[in-house]
C-alpha cells in the first residue's frame, strides 16, 4: 500500500500530533546515533516537546558538544564583524576616491575652459600667466610632433615637406596669434580695472 504525501503543517487532532511527535522524535535520536557512530562524528540533539518536555540525545558529553558550539558561534560572528568593519572601509575609501575623481574632473574642465579661451575676464594675473604658459607647452609638443626637422631632408624629399608643412605652421601661427590676442585684450583690461598695476 502506498502511503500519500504528508502535507507540511501543524496536525490540528491533539492524539494525532502527540503520536506523530513520538514516532518522528525516536526516529531523529535513532538517526543521531546511527550518524555519531557510522561517521565517527560529534552529534548532540535537544528536543522540547509542546509540553515542555526534555529530550535529548549527545554522542559525548552534552555540556562539552554545547561549548564547543558557543565558541564556534562567537567565532563566525567575530569574522562577520571583522567582515562588516572592512566593507565600511572600503566603502569610506571608495567614496574619498570618487570625491578626489570629482575635484580633479572639475578642475581639467576648468583648465580646458581657459585654455579654449572662454571667461578669461574673471582669471586673476597669475592665472593668466599659467594658461599662457599652459598654451605655449602645448602649442611646442604639437608643433614638435606635427612639424619634423627637415635637417636631413634633400632635394624634391624637402620641398615635398615643406608643402606638407606649411598648412601647420599657418594653422600654429594663427592659433598662436589668437590665444595672444585674447591674452593680451585680457591683460590690458585687467590692468585697466586695477589702475594700471599687474
Amino acid at each position: 500500500m502506498v502511503r500519500g504525501k504528508i502535507q507540511m503543517k501543524r496536525i490540528e487532532n491533539a492524539t494525532s500530533r502527540q503520536v506523530t511527535f513520538s514516532k518522528r522524535r525516536n526516529g531523529l535520536l535513532k538517526k543521531a546515533y546511527e550518524l555519531s557512530v557510522l561517521c565517527d562524528a560529534e552529534v548532540a540533539v535537544i528536543i522540547f516537546s509542546q509540553n515542555g518536555r526534555l529530550y535529548e540525545f549527545s554522542s559525548s558529553d552534552m555540556q562539552k558538544t554545547i561549548n564547543q558550539y558557543h565558541k564556534h558561534a562567537k567565532g563566525v560572528q567575530t569574522n562577520t564583524i571583522e567582515v562588516e568593519q572592512c566593507m565600511q572601509q572600503l566603502k569610506h575609501e571608495s567614496a574619498d576616491m570618487a570625491k578626489k575623481i570629482e575635484i580633479l574632473e572639475a578642475s581639467q574642465r576648468f583648465m580646458t575652459e581657459r585654455l579654449l579661451g572662454h571667461d578669461l575676464d574673471s582669471c586673476s594675473a597669475p592665472e593668466l600667466n599659467q594658461i599662457s604658459s599652459q598654451l605655449e607647452r602645448s602649442l611646442c609638443i604639437v608643433r614638435e610632433r606635427k612639424l619634423p626637422s627637415g635637417s636631413a631632408i634633400h632635394g624634391a624629399d624637402r620641398t615635398t615637406k615643406s608643402k606638407g608643412e606649411a598648412p601647420l605652421r599657418r594653422e600654429y601661427k594663427t592659433t598662436h596669434r589668437v590665444w595672444c590676442k585674447a591674452l593680451s585684450e585680457t591683460f590690458n583690461s585687467k590692468k585697466r580695472s586695477w589702475g594700471g598695476k599687474l
